[in-house]
């Protein structure tokens, strides 16, 4: 009983939004990796580059996925269609 009280609370929106801003991230590290290629620097300059790029681009990915888990995913998802939904009836009753 008393680690229970020990334990500190946290929200769990502060998980998920963590875990969508770490995979937010991701997307400067992917479209990075790949602009580099258009740069004028030596062929072994650009595979590292894109090395360290795609590295940080997967380990955003998949940190993010794992600080979100299965329920987060799972709730994420739910918002989202629950967005498309409401988006949806809002262009439906501007074309009415």
């Amino acid at each position: 009983m008393a680690c229970r009280s020990l334990q500190a609370k946290r929200p769990y929106g502060a998980e998920r939004r963590t875990g969508v801003i770490v995979l937010v991230m991701c997307i400067p590290f992917y479209i990075l990796s790949f602009a580099q290629m258009a740069l004028p620097i030596s062929v072994e300059l650009k595979g590292i580059l894109w090395f360290i790029l795609f590295g940080l681009a997967k380990t955003c990915q998949y940190g993010g996925l794992t600080i979100l888990g299965v329920e987060g995913i799972k709730r994420l998802k739910a918002w989202y269609k629950k967005e498309i939904v409401i988006h949806k009836n809002l262009n439906d009753n501007e074309n009415s």
